[in-house]
This record gives C-alpha cells, sequence and structure tokens, in this order.
C-alpha cells in the first residue's frame, strides 16, 4: 500500500477509484437488464470482467482508506464526489441483487413445482382410508435431473 503523499496523488488516487465504480457499475446495469430479457447465459459472460473490475476497486480502496485523513484534508471536494459515486453505485448494486434474487427464486419455484409433479404422475393414483387421494409416497419420486447449460 502505498503512501499518498501530495494533493495531485490524492487527486489521481480518488479519480482511479471513481472511474473504477463507474465502469463496475455500468457493467452491473448490463447484467441487469440481460437478466430481466432472460439472457443469463449471457449475463454469466460479464462474470470475469465484474470480477477483475471489483478486485481493482478492492484495491484502490484500500489505499484510499489507508490515506483518508490526508484525503480529507487535502481534496475534499473529490473525496464529496467519491462519497456520491458511491452512494449511486450502492444504488445500482442493490437493484441488481434484487434482479437476481427474484431470478433465482423464480428458478427454484419453478424446478419444486417440475419435480412435485414428477412425483405426481409417478406414484400410483389410489384412495386412502378415508376416501381422499393418498399424497405421493416420496419413495417413488425419481431424482430430477437438469442441464446447467443455459
Amino acid at each position: 500500500m502505498s503512501l499518498i503523499t501530495t494533493a495531485a496523488e490524492a487527486e489521481k488516487a480518488i479519480d482511479v477509484a471513481t472511474a473504477l465504480i463507474q465502469q463496475l457499475s455500468d457493467l452491473m446495469e448490463q447484467e441487469t437488464t440481460l437478466v430481466r430479457a432472460g439472457r443469463v447465459k449471457r449475463a454469466t459472460e460479464l462474470t470475469p470482467a465484474k470480477s477483475q473490475l471489483a478486485g481493482e476497486l478492492f484495491t484502490s480502496s484500500e489505499r484510499l482508506k489507508a490515506n483518508a485523513k490526508f484525503l480529507l484534508k487535502s481534496v475534499p471536494a473529490r473525496c464529496e464526489a467519491l462519497q456520491r459515486a458511491q452512494q449511486a453505485f450502492r444504488a445500482v448494486l442493490h437493484k441488481n441483487m434484487v434482479v437476481l434474487a427474484t431470478t433465482h427464486a423464480v428458478s427454484e419455484s419453478i424446478m419444486r413445482r417440475l419435480s412435485g409433479e414428477l412425483a405426481r404422475k409417478a406414484s400410483p393414483q389410489v384412495y386412502g382410508a378415508s376416501g381422499r387421494p393418498m399424497a405421493p409416497n416420496p419413495k417413488h419420486g425419481k431424482p430430477l435431473a437438469i442441464s446447467r447449460t443455459l
């Protein structure tokens, strides 16, 4: 972790972090758009770039944290701009996480419903002692195999 000793270095370090936040934000918005459109495979292709930018942003953030007192004294306006960029990124990240969680929940629901339907069809349709149809026996259920290729 290098020490920041001049205002010019401070401005450059903050500009680098802000640029990384913007690039990652743009990538997250692109992923969100693709997932919403049902193009999950295309969205997963963004993962390596997203991981690379996140790593660079982490490194940059650690450097800024280590020099926080100097940054706040020497370039307070840039620090405020960085905070605004971080807040905007949090909003983009939140939206992305909501879309991904919704997609996951819908996929899981479909799989559970499909599994239950297959188990129901595989078990014999008989009536119990009460005269009502019996629930499918879990022993008659077959494993559900899916292809992870999208």
